[in-house]
């Protein structure tokens, strides 16, 4: 059989695995070897080949070699719990972005105290190096097995498979699990890994289910890799803006409005320096501004989609007879702004902006902060064009990314997702949808990753994941290109001939969410916001009684100067008050006694304890004027 490899093409003895041919290339790559990829799809090193096929080997260098080190660590997990439980029964064990974990249910309860037994119990399955096989049975000698095991949640999985489908399960040692795999070679190819926390999860997600125990953990090649994670998990603990909201007094929730956040007088005026940001950016990128009704009626959700694929997490209500719904998104909306009179090619590209707040009904389980809620503000633009504009379009896009993200010193990856198993439209126009996508980035020189299944319901997206200070990464603009809404919603335009054609539409997001966006800059700053957004940009503070009237002049001309300031002149030592200024993390602290009040000058001291000593007060104001205008790190 031929064996199409990366720069070359062989021949085989049908029959040889693709450890086999990664070997026949160099021991060193057998050595490295996690899986193999077979006509583009992840399989076992051992897997047997028996037709002509293109063969990848992954090694731990490839980004799908973790998740295969994380799904068989997860594996192993099983066969510890129930070697320890042996009437524990087993759910899922997925791989996820940073680690693994699987679902339990226990006949007494565990608690983190257990970790550890459970944690000995799997190095020792890693130490006696199982080999891991794989195993193809019929769907009904699978059933039978999960039965004999009394494994209730396997029988419902495989239950769900078609009767004429044949089920994978794969084997270590004296345990056995359903699973599609792939997984690697051996047990004793995991190197380092940590149990790291148990939590409650629906069977399912599901809340009218019963509730499993999840235990969660990681896994990395080296352990030198696995000590420099844990030290970016204690930093992240340090920068938690759910922390960092309450010591700064920025925000807050409250269990009368689950995943609906308040936000305080200091997180507001954050909140409201981002959006005057934002304004400022796609004024100058030739955006127009609109706002949209927050409930709109059941008709329209039909209309777009929505109704049919995103009903389950919509909030609805009944006005009179008829059915609305609160929006969950701002597109429909957006439509029917565009409907409202007839438009001329003369005006493409036509980029639509709206803050629009929108809800969503997330499950309890899932809420988390400001990063998952069920109310937040999408900033949001429709971009109408015709089909040579596109990739100019995604360009402009793009180059707004860049200077947005650039301002808070923020990296970015992009990931591009395609057709969803549930999506409206053909396949034909999805695939000259994705086409488009990728021969935008391509023109613009952007590199990409492709995400398979990944994209929204009517259309392919380019994700956009930014990197904090911590080497953390965050999903939050998106470019989606939409040839369904239009078709929907009978859009048109009058083109060059005087015909009536059907334009071409972009969503697309920058900050994703501002509630959101808001959260991750926090912990990116650690709550040290630079001088442009900080809420409080200068605090005044009097070292005695004789020089308040000083401090009060100083701190009244830093405001006329539209400087966001405070003023302290509490009777507290002067020591205490800076350390208070500290701790709420204020750029520029103004400290003044009775020789700046004879001198008419400032003695300053910036964030980070550095002493700027006595200065004029209007060169400070200069200096932190400019600081702002150039919106300075």
């Amino acid at each position: 059989m031929k064996i199409k490899l990366r720069d070359q093409v062989r021949e085989y003895k049908e029959g040889t695995s693709v450890y086999e041919i990664a070997a026949s290339i160099s021991e060193g790559l057998a050595r490295m070897a996690i899986c193999g990829k077979v006509d583009g799809k992840l399989a076992d090193l051992n897997l047997k080949l028996d037709h002509d096929c293109e063969v990848q080997i992954i090694t731990s260098k490839d980004p799908e070699a973790k998740m295969v080190m994380r799904h068989t660590t997860a594996h192993v997990l099983a066969q510890a719990v129930m070697s320890i439980y042996p009437n524990a029964k087993l759910s899922i064990g997925p791989a996820t972005d940073d680690g693994f974990y699987y679902d339990f249910e226990f006949k007494t309860p565990i608690n983190n105290d257990d970790l550890a037994k459970i944690e000995a119990e799997m190095k020792k399955i890693i130490k006696a190096n199982f080999p891991i096989t794989r195993e193809v049975v019929t769907r009904q000698e699978a059933l039978e097995r999960a039965k004999k095991e009394n494994q209730p949640y396997k029988i419902e999985l495989i239950d769900a498979i078609d009767k004429n489908e044949t089920v994978t399960i794969y084997h270590q040692g004296d345990f056995e699990d359903v699973c599609r795999g792939p997984h690697l070679r051996s047990t004793g190819m995991i190197k380092a890994f940590k149990l790291t926390k148990l939590a409650g999860a629906y069977w399912r997600g599901d809340e009218k289910n019963k509730m499993l125990t999840r235990i969660y953990g990681v896994v990395f090649d080296k352990a030198s890799e696995m000590e420099e994670y844990f030290k970016m998990l204690e930093e992240a603990e340090k920068r938690d803006h759910r922390k960092l909201g309450k010591e700064l007094d920025l925000f807050f929730l409250s269990d009368y409005a689950p995943g609906m956040p308040f936000f305080m007088p200091k997180g507001q005026t954050i909140i409201n320096t981002l959006i005057d940001f934002w304004r400022e950016e796609h004024k100058k990128a030739g955006y127009v501004e609109i706002t949209t009704p927050i409930a709109l009626n059941r008709k329209l959700w039909e209309m777009s989609g929505h109704w049919d694929h995103y009903k389950k997490n919509m909030y609805t209500f009944k006005v009179e007879s008829d059915t609305f719904a609160v929006k969950p998104m701002n597109c429909p909306g957006g439509m029917l702004f565009y409907k409202e009179r007839i438009h001329s090619y003369k005006e493409f590209p036509l980029r639509v902006a709206e803050l629009g707040k929108v809800h969503r009904h997330e499950a309890s389980g899932t809420l988390h902060g400001l990063f998952r809620v069920r109310c937040f503000t999408q900033d949001d633009a429709h971009i109408f064009m015709t089909p040579d504009q596109i990739e100019s379009e995604i360009a402009n896009i793009i180059h707004l990314v860049d200077r947005v993200y650039s301002v808070f010193g923020l990296e970015y990856h992009l990931e591009l997702s395609t057709m969803p198993a549930k999506h409206i439209g053909t396949i034909k126009e999805w695939e000259h949808a994705e086409t488009c996508l990728k021969n935008a980035l391509k023109h613009i020189g952007k590199d990409y990753v492709i995400n398979e299944g990944d994209g929204a319901f009517y259309g392919p997206k380019i994700d956009i994941h930014i990197k904090d200070a911590i080497g953390r990464t965050w999903q939050c603009g998106t470019i989606q290109l939409d040839m369904q809404l239009p078709k929907r919603f009978g859009l048109e335009y009058v083109d060059k001939d005087g015909s009536r054609k059907e334009p071409i539409m972009l969503h697309r997001v920058i900050f994703g969410s501002v509630e959101r966006f808001f959260g991750i800059i926090t912990e990116h700053f650690a709550g040290a916001f630079p001088l442009w957004l900080a809420p409080v940009q200068a605090i005044v503070m009097n070292v005695s009684e004789k020089s308040e009237e000083y401090a009060k002049k100083v701190a009244k001309k830093l405001e006329d100067a539209g400087i966001k300031t405070e003023l302290d002149t509490r009777g507290e030592k002067i020591g205490y008050k800076i350390r208070s200024a500290q701790m709420q993390k204020i750029p520029y602290m103004f400290i003044v006694g009775e020789k700046e009040a004879d001198e008419g000058t400032v003695s300053i001291r910036k964030r980070g304890n550095v002493e700027l000593g006595g200065l004029q007060l209007k060169d400070v104001i200069k200096q932190m004027k400019d600081e702002i205008d150039k919106k300075v790190r």
